[in-house]
């Protein structure tokens, strides 16, 4: 476990089926160089990205870390966000790929639920979902592992919804997305998430610094109660948060994601056919 303010990594890494504890220690320290990295362009990564948009180029930062964040939240085009949305999945990312370049055949890296998974043939994973982000109860089990096509595999997973660590403009109970890495997942699971929002008497909003004076998202809504839902209204919420992972599927962003609400559940086929 590397652990130090806001990040809490617990790190896995084999070689067949030897675990690796030398190599953990040594990505716990790399770990912390992530956050080092990260911690010194706060101010930068807690701009809006859409901002980019008066200049010909995005801009560019000399970390490679805060890089990707921006990117990943530009792929995943909620202008809402701030490369912050990214923040857990990346650093997580940046741990796992340490490990697996230097051998690995099997990395996992959990950063509070932001997961990065590296895989080498003929490993697997399987990873439980949970539909309330809240609670601890398992309502689903897929398993990832390399194509028949491909040596090796790279994965992320990471929740966001109500109850979460990160604030939610939505109402989902849980929104779970599975991409190619966990920076990409951790900025497409608030955006899903943040998707779920529909108008109802039950739903209750107000502004980000209100909850958080340090938040990132000044100004934007922010959900702080939800109650009352009829199955209608819970649906057509679940749709819209699936409607949105569609389209980040089609394009490419992310291979698939859950969606809750209070009870109700959908997913899209990637969830549906890696189910176990």
């Amino acid at each position: 476990m590397a652990e130090w303010g806001p990040m809490r990594l617990l790190i896995s890494s084999f070689v067949g089926k030897i675990s690796q504890r030398e190599m953990n220690l040594r990505a716990a320290e790399e770990a912390f160089a992530c956050l080092e990295g990260v911690a010194r362009l706060k101010e930068e990564l807690r701009k809006p990205w859409n901002k980019e948009r008066q200049y010909k180029k995005p801009r560019k930062m000399q970390e490679p870390l805060g890089n990707k964040m921006l990117e990943s939240v530009q792929s995943v085009g909620d202008t809402a966000l701030t490369p912050m949305a990214a923040v857990a999945g990346t650093i997580a990312d940046g741990v796992a790929d340490f490990l697996f370049s230097r051998g690995m055949t099997k990395v996992i890296v959990n950063n509070g639920g932001d997961i990065a998974v590296r895989l080498m043939a003929p490993n697997s994973v399987r990873v439980g979902l949970r539909e309330d982000v809240e609670t601890e109860v398992i309502s689903r089990v897929i398993s990832l592992m390399p194509s028949p096509e491909s040596a090796h595999a790279s994965f992320g997973i990471a929740t966001s919804g109500l109850g979460g660590r990160s604030l939610t403009c939505g109402i989902a109970s849980a929104a779970t997305v599975i991409a190619k890495t966990a920076s990409l997942a951790d900025a497409a699971a608030t955006a899903v998430a943040n998707a779920s929002f529909v108008d109802h008497p039950g739903v209750v909003r107000q502004p980000a610094e209100t909850i958080d004076p340090q938040t990132d998202i000044p100004g934007i809504p922010i959900t702080v109660q939800v109650q009352g839902l009829d199955p209608e209204t819970r649906m057509g919420a679940i749709l819209r948060s699936l409607s949105l992972a569609e389209k980040l599927v089609n394009q490419g962003t992310i291979l698939g994601a859950m969606v809750a609400v209070d009870g109700e559940c959908g997913m899209t086929s990637f969830l549906e056919n890696h189910s176990l």
